[in-house]
């Protein structure tokens, strides 16, 4: 694969799977700055100039030419047209990919994150041809493990203290789905 063409938005019932945009900022600096909702992923706690800061990164990061690169979108809320969190793929490796995803306090719980997360998965293995499709917790994220096993993932590995993670050493857990997988799941 040397690029993988995107069709965005990507709407759901509830949900647009979107690109960042500048007026995204008081949403994303909303739950960037919770500590309940960062507990368990790769950033710091952020106040509004470093979540401006890094909001000016996601806007360039709409696509993805290369290995390595990672989609990362804004997910709408249809009916509020509030960003209620965000949603990630990473082309990782020939044919593999790795989902990930964020949503404020108010939003969790609710099924937001399954919504998502499968329009990700459907991009994945659908329209982008990805053979593997994992995700990454930190030993402890409970709601984001039970979550992936409702989507069919399965957990692969235990890496104790595979981590330095937010000034200590964490354990990681590693789910994967292939794509027959997620074919016969999804009846496709």
């Amino acid at each position: 694969m040397t690029g993988l063409g995107l069709e965005l938005p990507i709407g759901t019932e509830r949900l647009l799977l979107r690109p960042h945009r500048m007026d995204d900022l008081d949403d994303l600096a909303r739950f960037h700055g919770d500590p309940d909702v960062v507990r368990h992923v790769p950033w710091p706690v952020r106040d509004r100039a470093a979540t401006e800061e890094t909001l000016r990164v996601k806007l360039t990061q709409t696509e993805l030419e290369a290995p390595g690169q990672w989609l990362v979108l804004a997910v709408e809320h249809r009916a509020r047209g509030r960003v209620i969190g965000e949603v990630l793929l990473k082309w990782a490796s020939d044919r593999q990919g790795e989902v990930g995803f964020a949503f404020g306090r108010d939003h969790q719980g609710q099924g937001y994150a399954a919504e998502a997360a499968t329009a990700m998965l459907r991009l994945g293995f659908g329209e982008l041809g990805f053979h593997r499709i994992c995700a990454v917790v930190i030993e402890g994220n409970d709601a984001s493990a039970r979550l992936l096993g409702r989507l069919g993932f399965r957990q692969e590995g235990r890496m104790v203290d595979g981590v330095h993670f937010k000034g200590e050493w964490a354990t990681q857990l590693v789910f994967a789905m292939l794509e027959d997988e997620w074919r016969s799941r999804a009846g496709r």
